[in-house]
């Protein structure tokens, strides 16, 4: 990949880069937004991309490819670039950036700026000033909150806003609502701004899991009015404790004895999707687990995705408590995430991997429900009907094939010496095994150690047999093995008429894990960490478990066989009382023909049978 290849206006731009921290911004030809980062040095960063392709992934060279606008925004310090460049994710969402998907459909608590506010789920954020508690993942968890948070705090339900002029003016009445307990008559001014601002101070405090400050609050002022004898206020109090014990909104199980605030992180990450996990612990309890999607997953490392995760989920510094736990650390940014976090929230914030103890314990639970929750995904995503998985798409794009290898039947051979030769057919459908279609062949043509001529007989009965049932054809036939037995494959599918140019089919060597193709003697060298080529190494290595399992089976009949089992009138029963009267087959060979008859208690037919067998 050279420069000259580039637009001038991109040319341009590579020319007169500043070396000032800041944020980039790549557009494709129709001006989209298709991947934003930040940067140290802007000159050596944007640059580092259009110098030569053989650093980057393939993921980054087909970015590469599409860029013809360069936009740069030039900040004072490396903390503001990661500011930046978590919000210019989040409004833009580019192609190849790693972003929380549909993370707009999430609700929130809000809590309104307003003399007497209102408190209600929403999912569109205004930016009026108002306070946003979440995002919320769980909907009915959430609705739980708000239905114990209802019955704890007199919050008024209505959607007025109410001010001193309103109230003044008589506009709005009390509602039912007063009249049950559940609202203290705002309205019409039955409660003043200071009291009603401070219930909502209350809220918060419980929305955000710190109960024991707010049990210890509550507490004082039910002792002060009891002293001045307001019995009615007091009760009143003592029932909204009581009820916040009693009515947690979700297990209030102390998992760390120290009481400090702090997160928990985890993520899973397979192919094109990823799953974020937070616990979320205050006063020392898990109070709650939220679990986010990932998008732009694709060829980006572990560390590049946490830290994107946290550079999103952490935009809210309200949310942010001065511990957050992680499974690995984050490179050499993890003391700017650090510096960020501490600057916005404007506390000491720690990002700490725990490596033994409690914490560790936390952080690999995090883990546990991570994994569920992308397993759940890609079972989800597997029942669909049109889904394709990622493994066999990533599949089709290095073997160049027309359509997506959703089916795949993958061969091999185990023998010894060519004595008891068995062929294993294994099938995958949308890169997961199907056994119900395996199938096993009992070698017919050899006895001598001759793989390919095995191979041969294996994809031929295979699809002759396909053929003659007009059963479908797979996309994909994999043959464990190079270029010797691949052409013995395609030899078979010849004499079948089957064009090798129509049927796709090529052999997985295991020495250099090289992909082979009918007509090149060259292999096609698929990264290693490509979840195509594990798809291929998957396949093999469950047709080579299979054969080996079937081998063992007809070998350890074959070395069992006794000689005994091919005489005509010897049965098991008779085969079993000789043995156990002459004692070994070597006695029973020893004997006469009128011992076999007498000591046998064989029928005289019988015994001349077995004595002329045993002697010839």
């Amino acid at each position: 990949m050279t420069r000259k290849k580039w637009p001038a206006e991109v040319e341009e731009k590579l020319k007169n880069l500043p070396t000032n921290p800041g944020v980039y911004l790549y557009r494709n030809e129709k001006e989209k937004v298709i991947y934003v980062g930040k940067a140290k040095n802007l000159r050596n960063r944007v640059r580092s991309y259009f110098q030569s392709s053989r650093n980057l992934d393939r993921k980054t060279q087909r970015l590469v490819k599409q860029i013809r606008r360069i936009d740069t925004i030039l900040v004072d310090s490396e903390v503001e670039a990661l500011i930046l460049e978590a919000n210019l994710i989040k409004e833009h969402k580019p192609r190849y950036n790693v972003f929380l998907r549909d993370d707009k459909s999430y609700p929130y608590i809000r809590i309104t700026k307003e003399p007497f506010p209102q408190v209600f789920v929403t999912r569109k954020i205004i930016k009026d000033g108002s306070k946003y508690l979440g995002p919320y993942t769980d909907v009915k968890h959430l609705r739980h909150i708000m239905k114990t948070v209802n019955k704890i705090f007199p919050i008024r339900s209505c959607k007025y806003y109410i001010d001193d002029k309103s109230i003044a003016a008589g506009k709005v009445k009390v509602c039912l609502d007063y009249h049950i307990k559940r609202c203290q008559g705002p309205c019409e001014g039955l409660v003043g701004q200071e009291e009603y601002q401070a219930m909502i101070r209350q809220v918060e405090q419980f929305l955000k899991g710190k109960t024991r400050n707010l049990i210890t609050e509550l507490t004082e002022q039910m002792e002060i009015q009891a002293e001045a004898m307001n019995f009615e206020g007091a009760a009143r109090l003592r029932d909204q404790i009581q009820m916040i014990e009693s009515y947690g909104f979700v297990p209030q199980k102390v998992v760390l004895r120290d009481f400090e605030d702090r997160d928990v992180v985890a993520l899973a990450h397979e192919d094109e999707d990823a799953c974020a996990v937070v616990f979320k612990i205050r006063d020392g309890k898990v109070i709650g687990r939220q679990h986010f999607y990932l998008k732009g997953v694709e060829e980006k490392e572990n560390t590049e995705i946490l830290q994107t995760f946290l550079q999103q989920y952490y935009l809210n510094p309200d949310e942010c408590p001065q511990q957050i736990l992680l499974p690995f650390g984050l490179g050499d940014q993890h003391e700017l995430l650090e510096k960020w976090l501490s600057e916005s929230s404007q506390q000491k914030v720690e990002l700490q991997v725990p490596q033994i103890g409690e914490k560790r314990k936390l952080v690999m639970l995090c883990q546990k429900n991570a994994k569920f929750l992308l397993d759940e995904l890609k079972i989800q995503k597997f029942e669909q009907k049109d889904h394709i998985s990622y493994n066999v798409k990533e599949l089709q794009k290095h073997l160049g094939l027309k359509n997506p290898p959703r089916r795949i039947e993958g061969f091999d051979i185990s023998n010894i010496q060519g004595k008891d030769a068995v062929a294993s057919m294994v099938c995958f459908v949308n890169g997961r095994p199907k056994k119900s279609e395996y199938r096993i062949f009992k070698i017919r043509s050899k006895d001598t150690p001759d793989d390919f001529m095995m191979m041969n007989e294996a994809v031929f009965r295979r699809y002759k047999r396909r053929l003659a049932e007009k059963a479908e054809m797979p996309d994909l036939i994999l043959i464990d093995g190079g270029k010797g037995q691949l052409s013995s494959a395609v030899a078979a599918l010849r004499e079948l008429d089957i064009d090798p140019a129509e049927q796709p089919i090529v052999g997985l060597a295991k020495r250099l894990e090289e992909v082979f193709v009918p007509g090149s003697s060259d292999p096609i060298i698929i990264s290693k960490r490509s979840s195509g080529l594990k798809l291929l190494q998957q396949t093999r290595d469950e047709a080579h478990r299979f054969a080996i399992t079937h081998f063992r089976k007809q070998h350890k009949k074959t070395t069992l066989k006794s000689p005994l089992d091919d005489i005509p009138g010897i049965g098991p029963s008779r085969k079993q009382k000789l043995l156990k009267t002459f004692g070994s087959l070597k006695r029973i060979k020893e004997a006469s023909q009128q011992e076999l008859q007498e000591k046998g208690k064989l029928p005289a037919n019988v015994a001349e049978t077995l004595f002329q067998a045993l002697q010839g």
